[in-house]
């Protein structure tokens, strides 16, 4: 898959995934006793999961390239 195929991909499926998303703690919302209950800590528990997801994939594509930039500079250094 291309980078432009990605993009596009990219730029339409997410924000219907975060429509989903937001069905989704609508319907808990309005499903569940617990959550109604306890409007600010279901708040917090679907706000860190988009959050820590994001963390998590910032997170290892910045690794991933500092891993390739040292392996990069190790490489020219030695030749």
């Amino acid at each position: 898959m291309d980078k432009d195929t990605r993009f596009a991909l990219l730029v339409i499926g997410l924000p219907f995934l975060g429509l989903i998303y937001c069905l989704v703690i609508l319907g808990v919302m309005m499903t569940s006793s617990v959550a109604q209950d306890n409007p600010v800590t279901t708040g917090i528990i679907f706000g860190i999961i988009p959050l820590g997801i994001a963390m998590y994939l910032w997170i290892s594509a910045s690794a991933k390239a500092y891993h390739k930039k040292n392996k990069d500079l190790r490489f020219s250094q030695s030749h």
